[in-house]
Formats: C-alpha cells, sequence, structure tokens
C-alpha cells in the first residue's frame, strides 16, 4: 500500500499544496471552515505527516513536554492530570517523561524535548532544586520549586501547609504535639517550618520534632506511632503531625497496634495532600492536594510566555525576572481528627476539586 502524501491530502480536500501545508504547520493562517475540509481528509487518508521533515521546514509542534520527578507520589499524577486538562483546553498536546529522581535523566529528557521543538516544557524539581535548567529559546516552567532566581516556578505553599495543620490541631484543644518525619526534601524542610512558625504563636503547646522516618515509608511511621503509643500517659502526645501523608497513615496504624484507638486517644494529620496514602483504617485529615492546579498553572505560564513572543515582547527581560507562585493549601479534615472543614466553596474558584479527589 502507497504512502499516503501530502499531494493526496490536497487532492482530496480540493485545496492547493499551500493550504494543506499551513493546515499543518500554520493553522492560525486558514480558515476554521477550510481547516475542516483539510483535517477531515487527513482522517479519511490516514495521512501522518512526517514531523522531521515539518520541523525542519520550520513548522511548530503544538505540544509540550513534561518531565516528572517520579510516579511514586500523588503529587506527580495530579500535576500530570492538571498539565493535560489545561493543554488541551489550550489547543496543544502533552508528552510526559518520568525521571525517576535522577538530575541526569531529568536533564536529558529536558534537552530532548527542547530538540523536538516542542512549543514549551514543564520540569518538576526533582532533589535538586539548584538544579534548573538556563532557559533556553524553548519556553520553560518549573512545578514544585520555590526559586528566587529568574524564571518562571509554580509550587504549592509548604510553609502554610504545615502551619494550617498546626493551627487546625491548636483548634481542637492539642496540648502535645509530635512532629515526625526526617525534613530532607525542601518541601518537608519547610512544611516543618510552617509549624513551628504556629507553635511560636502557641507557647502553651508543647512541641516534639522526631527527626526520624522516611516520607515515603509507611512502615517507618508505624514503628514511630506505635513508639508513642506505648509512651506514659503523661510523655504522650495528643496530636502527632506526619510531615507526609505516608508517614501519618503509618503512624495511626502503629498507635492502633499499641491499643489506642485514632482520633480518641490520639489525633494524627498528615501536610503534604498525597491521595495515593489515603488507603488505611481511618480517613487522614490532610491538605488539600495541590499537583492538580501546580501543572494547570505551570500550562498558563508557558502560554503566557507564547503569547508574549507572539506580541513582540522582549522574551529575554521576561525570563530575567522572577515569577514564583505558590498554591495556597486548604485543610481536608476527616475522622482521623474529627474536626471539620473551614473550607469554603469560595476558597477554591478555579480549583478542581474533583479532580483532586
Amino acid at each position: 500500500m502507497a504512502k499516503v502524501t501530502i499531494g493526496d491530502v490536497a487532492r482530496e480536500a480540493g485545496v492547493a499544496l499551500g493550504t494543506v501545508s499551513n493546515a499543518l504547520n500554520h493553522p492560525e493562517k486558514v480558515r476554521p471552515e477550510t481547516l475542516k475540509v483539510v483535517n477531515d481528509a487527513i482522517r479519511r487518508l490516514g495521512y501522518a505527516p512526517n514531523q522531521s521533515a515539518r520541523l525542519l521546514a520550520g513548522g511548530k509542534n503544538p505540544t509540550f513536554g513534561l518531565v516528572l520527578s517520579q510516579l511514586n507520589h500523588g503529587l506527580s499524577l495530579q500535576i500530570a492530570s492538571g498539565a493535560s486538562t489545561e493543554a488541551q483546553r489550550q489547543g496543544y498536546g502533552l508528552l510526559i517523561a518520568t525521571a525517576n529522581q535522577s538530575s541526569a535523566l531529568e536533564s536529558r529528557y529536558t534537552r530532548y524535548f527542547m530538540g523536538t521543538q516542542v512549543s514549551g516544557v514543564l520540569v518538576q524539581a526533582g532533589p535538586d532544586e539548584a538544579a534548573c535548567h538556563k532557559p533556553g529559546r524553548v519556553p520553560v516552567a518549573f512545578l514544585d520549586i520555590q526559586n528566587d532566581g529568574p524564571g518562571f516556578f509554580i509550587a504549592a505553599d509548604n510553609r502554610a501547609q504545615g502551619s494550617l495543620i498546626a493551627e487546625h490541631a491548636a483548634s481542637l484543644g492539642a496540648r502535645r504535639i509530635t512532629v515526625i518525619g526526617h525534613p530532607g526534601s525542601p518541601q518537608a524542610a519547610r512544611r516543618l517550618e510552617g509549624i513551628r512558625t504556629a507553635m511560636e504563636r502557641r507557647p502553651d503547646i508543647e512541641l516534639e520534632v522526631l527527626d526520624r522516618g522516611g516520607a515515603d515509608l509507611a512502615a517507618d511511621g508505624f514503628e514511630l506511632g506505635r513508639e508513642l503509643g506505648r509512651r506514659d500517659l503523661g510523655a504522650r502526645p495528643d496530636f502527632v503531625i506526619g510531615l507526609s501523608d505516608v508517614l501519618a497513615v503509618g503512624a495511626i496504624a502503629g498507635i492502633q497496634a499499641s491499643g489506642l484507638t485514632v482520633p480518641d486517644d490520639v489525633r494524627v494529620a498528615g501536610c503534604d495532600g498525597n491521595p495515593l496514602a489515603w488507603s488505611g483504617t481511618v480517613p487522614l485529615t490532610t491538605c488539600v492536594p495541590t499537583g492538580y492546579e501546580i501543572g494547570r498553572r505551570g500550562i498558563l505560564r508557558l502560554v503566557e510566555q507564547i503569547e508574549a513572543a507572539r506580541s513582540g515582547a522582549d522574551r529575554a527581560e521576561l525570563l530575567a525576572e522572577n515569577h514564583q507562585e505558590l498554591v495556597p493549601p486548604f485543610i481536608l479534615a476527616r475522622a482521623s481528627t474529627q474536626g471539620s472543614s473551614p473550607m469554603q466553596p469560595s476558597d477554591v474558584i478555579g480549583l478542581n476539586l474533583g479532580t483532586f479527589l
């Protein structure tokens, strides 16, 4: 079977060869009704453009690239969902690569996407937040990172997440709060900072920080929860905060294994909004997941750069400035603390909570 050519498409659609070329490479130059005729012909014939030749001819690749740090956390999955939905809304496709927490792979995939002349690239920060690639000719936005340098950065407000959960504990009458988890990542360290800041305003509450437990290890949370549950009543916390939801869910199981109940004896909360960790026996209080909104806003920042270039704005000047966005957290109160959620519909205009949950 002979390969379908652009000439075949032109004959099928009854248009000039240049019209088909514009429909493929510069659709904004083609009238909507003509574009539909050409696209219908492409579908009927099963024509697949030669992308390499198309790009060499100066065509645009109407696709964004997304480099994820990992896929074992709900945040990454939500980022992908938000980015995909917004990209489609803006008329773009989305290609996704996973770096498996490797800075080298992150750089490799970013360079690959740029080499295919995608319209823009989103990069979720890996273990080394400082390893941000310098902007090139392709628009770039960095996700899940706070940075004061030049470029576009979108992240969850981790300090506010920690503060919000600590204030929730205080509002429920907590008098001894224990925080569990090693703040090895910048995100976890900021959550701990937010907790400490909130507690500075509440000197009547005793704060203990156990710098132990891997963020992705429920077994660590279990051991810490069981250890805390076995303490004498006078030394036992009445509220436990996990720096990750995985640790918090493990802590619930450990507290129960010690013979206590959650939340009657000890209340427990996480603070990173990871739905992949919400399969425990007691629904976990945490923060509303922010990944969807991070991904969605990332696409908007790429589109902003593209439109600035089209308008003739000085992109170098735009990229020389710092554009940092922090997605605000909202409490998601569940049975593990017996608290009610203060989140109001007016607080989340523009946030797709159905996709979050």
